[in-house]
């Protein structure tokens, strides 16, 4: 497919700064009717983008119209594992009615293969479309959900909704101008027991909550070691694979998935799994939104690769009135590792440990119920789809807002974190003041490190970084190092890929 000129997309629409209209007859106002068709398009299908498909093709009164990848083989293997999901439909289809059973053709069987193209943009164009679901890397994710919003669609897209906190600003923008909901890839917010757990903590059943503790702690391997650009593979448009991003030489040996230990691309651990547990600790605290003040050390320990972020981290979030976020991420392996994706709560007078309520001076946990809360049924994908049929904002229960600010949580933290120094392995490195529960959540991480993973001390350091301070209303650093770190959250874009100003949306 020729690729299409962004100036010429949507008649300029979506240039950086253009004047811009709403689509007539899309968004918010266009409710559609319970027996009418959803029709979607999903661009990215590694990864999550399988989920995505998984869960929508064959969904009564959706029809996955359009299938996006820059991957020419990626398309063909999505498209020949549908047909043999249809298959075997059908297969089980006539095995019944071999039974003397009379069953009618099933969903999956019914419905029609999607197209396939490689530039999301040509998906864009096609009116007809309700819908795109988003899962391609990270760093396409806000622009092309502004580009959808633009064009009139509903967007539900992957965590993190943004790579910075400039775009992901300005992808909560364009939600709101052109009156399209947008759900954010945060699944636990469609958890009945979370949300209640989360209304009792509101509610104040348990007392202040000081601390909110998230951990991302997964094995993972290292991406290995290259000398020098590796060959881009033919079935791939590098330059759709970028967008937004540089277009640099393929520095690792796997194009895809391994981006996200990559600045450019990813945001690291504390960005892709890590975004979960970090909106679950943001939400614990009915208020709160962004930091006062941040802090993070860590590093890339034990593997001779190329990535760039780190494998390590523990990330301090003070909102400068005695409440903290803490992040820890932990994805080096060793002979005994725990994993640990999860969120921990530490109130004044008790703590919620592994979902276990354990009061202050008792070594036993107690029971303890919480009020029932209501959320949109259907798990992500069906709580979605609901809302757009309804036309309902107040429906999604992942809003893009509430992602904004959770996947800023982990950019904010990332920022310091770039600009720290390197410093000894010892129990000296981390730089807490008197706040003993931040020193113990790093002797923690300090201690894995140590005794579990073995890291030789004398050849080890961490890189840690200094506190910054952080405006939540500006969204920007402000104070000592200020000008540095705020260039971290507005990267250049290539021409024809810009993210625009959240006022020029």
């Amino acid at each position: 497919m020729a690729k299409m000129h962004r100036r010429n997309f949507l008649r300029g629409v979506l240039a950086a700064g253009a004047a811009t209209v709403a689509v007539p007859g899309w968004g918010l106002g266009r409710v559609l009717g319970a027996n009418d068709r959803i029709r979607v398009a999903i661009a990215g299908l590694n990864g999550r983008g399988g989920s995505h498909l998984d869960d929508l093709f064959g969904r009564k009164g959706v029809e996955v119209a359009w299938i996006v990848d820059p991957d020419k083989a990626v398309l063909a293997g999505t498209i020949k594992g549908l047909e043999e999901r249809k298959r075997k439909a059908q297969e089980r289809r006539k095995k019944k009615a071999k039974d003397g059973k009379e069953p009618e053709p099933e969903a999956e069987e019914a419905a029609p293969l999607p197209q396939t193209v490689q530039d999301v943009r040509k998906v864009l164009e096609d009116k007809s479309i309700d819908c795109l679901t988003i899962a391609t890397p990270n760093h396409w994710h806000s622009l092309m959900t502004i580009w959808a919003c633009q064009a009139g669609k509903h967007v539900y897209v992957e965590k993190p909704c943004s790579h910075d906190v400039y775009e992901g600003r300005t992808a909560v923008a364009a939600s709101r101008k052109y009156n399209v909901i947008v759900q954010h890839g945060t699944q636990q917010r469609c958890e009945r027991g979370r949300a209640r757990l989360m209304k009792a903590i509101h509610d104040g059943q348990f007392g202040k909550l000081i601390v909110s503790h998230g951990y991302c702690c997964k094995p993972r391997d290292s991406i290995g070691k290259i000398d020098g650009p590796q060959p881009i593979p033919p079935t791939i448009d590098y330059d759709l694979w970028c967008g937004p991003g540089p277009k640099g030489p393929l520095m690792r040996r796997q194009l895809h998935y391994d981006w996200h230990w990559f600045w450019d691309y990813g945001n690291g651990d504390i960005g892709n799994q890590g975004v979960h547990e970090m909106d679950v600790a943001r939400w614990a605290f009915k208020d709160k939104v962004l930091p006062k003040r941040v802090m993070s050390l860590g590093g890339r320990f034990g593997w001779d690769d190329n990535g760039q972020t780190p494998n390590s981290q523990l990330a301090i979030l003070d909102f400068g009135d005695g409440q903290y976020v803490f992040f820890t991420v932990r994805n080096l392996n060793y002979e005994g590792y725990k994993r640990e994706v999860k969120n921990d709560f530490y109130f004044e007078d008790c703590r919620i440990v592994d979902g276990k309520l354990y009061r202050k001076g008792k070594s036993e946990p107690e029971s303890f119920s919480t009020p029932d809360v209501k959320i949109t049924e259907g798990g992500a994908f069906g709580s979605f789809i609901a809302a757009v049929r309804a036309g309902k904002r107040e429906m999604c229960n992942a809003d893009i807002l509430e992602g904004h600010y959770s996947s800023a949580l982990g950019h904010i933290a990332n920022v310091p974190y770039r600009l720290g120094e390197k410093v000894p392995f010892d129990e000296k490195a981390g730089k807490f003041g008197d706040n003993k529960a931040a020193y113990e959540a790093f002797m923690s991480l300090h201690a894995i490190l140590k005794d579990g993973c073995k890291l030789p001390v004398d050849k080890t350091q961490y890189i840690v970084s200094p506190w910054l301070s952080f405006d939540p209303q500006t969204e920007r650093f402000v104070g000592e190092r200020a000008e540095e770190a705020n260039k971290l959250l507005l990267p250049e874009y290539r021409k024809g890929y810009e993210v625009p100003a959240p006022g020029a949306v």
